[in-house]
């Protein structure tokens, strides 16, 4: 299946021509594909897939997304610059994975403590019962990295 996609999309390349939503989509697709393990994944290729499928199509998730991969590019600040933009739209505010992403980055940036806040409100807000324990998971390693912080 991935091999046809790749040649799919190898087809509506040789056409030439801007790419439309689909094409961006497949390309994102494509790019982890291709990647033998998530450290060989083209990151930055993908986050310039997901801004030029933000013009076609300006929604907050195909942002948050675009956040994501240019933090796996660029390193988390990079991506909480873009995730700070995004926390004010409307349309993400009962979106678990706002807070879980920017959450993420805080934690990797080794700020702890806001990172516990914006987890413990992903793990409120998600329904699937393992994401949520995987959230709490991450909140309990703010309290250890938090508690041997103060020692």
């Amino acid at each position: 299946m991935i091999r046809r996609g790749l040649a799919a999309l190898e087809r509506i390349d040789a056409l030439g021509g801007a790419r439309g939503p689909y094409a961006l989509q497949a390309a994102i697709a494509a790019c982890h594909a291709r990647a033998l393990t998530p450290e060989a994944t083209d990151w930055a290729t993908i986050a310039a897939l997901y801004a030029a499928l933000y013009q076609l199509l300006p929604s907050p998730v195909i942002e948050l997304n675009r956040a994501v991969a240019v933090a796996m590019a660029e390193g988390p600040a990079a991506g909480l610059a873009i995730v700070d933009r995004l926390t004010g739209e409307p349309a993400l505010a009962r979106y678990h994975l706002l807070p879980g992403v920017r959450g993420d980055f805080l934690f990797k940036l080794g700020r702890f403590a806001e990172a516990r806040v914006d987890l413990e409100r992903a793990a409120s807000l998600t329904r699937n019962a393992r994401e949520r324990d995987l959230l709490r998971e991450r909140v309990a390693a703010c309290d250890r990295a938090l508690a041997g912080e103060s020692t």
